[in-house]
């Protein structure tokens, strides 16, 4: 089956118009969505998309990525390649290891890795990255205390994960996924990255469209089984999705409700998989329903706090506001005058957070920004221009000043970026919709 079978949410036992009313409620939030897709009884009740954004593009996940690190590590399990109470520095030799491995490291597990109790005191993934052997720097590290101390959230434990995989199986963990769950599941369309030292990232990086992430929702919803096969443990899924230790401490309600294998625990009786900036794979058991969610969000509680208000009371078939859903969703480009010209000069910037590498705005109003990886972008007037490479553009004039807005429509990120020339300089202020840096940034062209 290539695609998921669709339905009506009247046949599935569900409001049509509430799910209409859920929708209205998106829309209006503060909250930047972009798709959606509701599965009731393994159907698709619901599916839209904001526009520039389409649920048949692929999206970048973020720490979604991590709940399909755990089902690779369950079906290694079941293959008989590790166990889970294996010690993790036993699947590395000396050139990894530290010439002293403390109590701590020589104590931690899989297990531990697989829950986030790995002793340490913070995430390690910042360490990791600034250096080309991750490996080696996380098994270096200070495990400041003995695993199975409180949850701390620990994206570098998912990164080891997908290195012992690797380990033991002989296939990057893209690759062990391929025939083992994405084949089976009719997934053609996935990319995940890899570090310097050829490691899928595991707990960031892997990017599906709407539809393939419904439908690992759906196979975990249905303990692995998928038409009739079973392709991962029932066993596992039941672990992963299960309360395995405490994380009382994160401070908002859908992230204390405890940690399972690289899945989250939340109100309701629901486990999900969640990445930065809204990205949701919603499992909702006692309804069998599961909730996709794409979105560039800044409160990812808020975004929860929607679906308990607004879907929660449909699915228990309670009756809410009849509110129409919106005869068009879109996310709208800034709007204005056309620009002024430019003066055509090509300005350089030294490195910044954009990554912009130049900008040459030309006389006839319409500027084209280039990008340290080389990508260039026109900016025209007049609604969004389809960039290619997944990316869209819009500009308009503010006086003196060209605005050009870039959305890069397979990850959550876009970006204002307003140029002004004075004194044979290009200054540049910048607006990211959501980043871990700072939203906002100006940059002066080298003189």
């Amino acid at each position: 089956m290539s695609s998921l079978p669709r339905s009506t949410p009247d046949d599935q036992g569900l409001s049509t118009a509430a799910i209409d009313a859920f929708v209205a409620a998106m829309d209006a939030s503060a909250q930047e969505f972009q798709t959606v897709m509701l599965l009731r009884h393994g159907h698709v009740v619901l599916e839209a998309e904001w526009t520039p954004y389409r649920l048949t593009d692929r999206h970048l996940l973020y720490s979604v990525s991590k709940s399909f690190t755990s089902t690779a590590i369950g079906l290694a399990v079941d293959a008989g390649l590790l166990s889970i109470d294996d010690k993790a520095v036993s699947f590395f030799g000396p050139e990894d290891l530290p010439e002293t491995v403390s109590d701590n490291l020589a104590a931690m597990t899989v297990r531990h890795l697989l829950t986030m109790s790995t002793g340490h005191d913070e995430d390690t993934v910042q360490r990791m990255t600034r250096d080309d052997r991750m490996v080696r720097t996380f098994l270096g590290l200070e495990v400041e205390h003995e695993p199975g101390a409180p949850f701390v959230y620990n994206s570098g434990a998912t990164y080891l994960l997908s290195a012992i995989l690797q380990r033991v199986s002989g296939e990057t963990l893209l690759d062990y996924l391929q025939s083992r769950l994405f084949e089976p599941l009719g997934i053609t369309e996935a990319t995940w990255g890899s570090s310097q030292e050829g490691i899928t990232f595991g707990g960031w990086g892997l990017s599906l469209s709407t539809e393939s992430m419904a439908k690992f929702g759906q196979l975990v919803l249905q303990r692995g089984l998928w038409e009739g096969r079973q392709l991962v443990p029932a066993e596992w899924f039941e672990a992963a999705t299960t309360k395995q230790v405490s994380n009382d401490r994160e401070v908002n309600p859908d992230w204390h409700q405890g940690y399972g294998f690289q899945f989250w625990r939340g109100r309701n009786n629901t486990y999900r998989a969640d990445g930065a900036f809204g990205q949701f794979i919603l499992a909702i058991p006692d309804h069998d329903a599961v909730l996709i969610i794409t979105s560039a969000s800044t409160d990812m509680q808020a975004t929860l706090n929607l679906v308990w208000d607004h879907l929660l009371p449909a699915l228990e078939g309670k009756e809410v506001p009849a509110v129409p859903r919106p005869s068009r969703l879109e996310l709208l480009p800034p709007s204005g005058p056309a620009p002024q010209g430019g003066d055509g000069r090509i300005y350089p910037f030294e490195q910044n957070p954009a990554t912009l590498r130049s900008v040459r705005w030309d006389a006839d109003g319409t500027a084209l920004f280039t990008f340290d990886d080389a990508v260039e972008f026109v900016h025209t007037p007049n609604g969004w221009h389809d960039a290619g490479a997944q990316v869209v553009t819009a500009a308009h004039g503010d006086g003196d000043v060209f605005v050009g807005t870039i959305r890069w429509v397979d990850t959550p990120h876009a970006a204002e970026f307003r140029c002004r020339i004075s004194d044979g300089q290009l200054t540049v202020d910048g607006e990211l919709n959501v980043s871990f840096s700072p939203l906002k940034f100006t940059i002066t062209s080298r003189a």
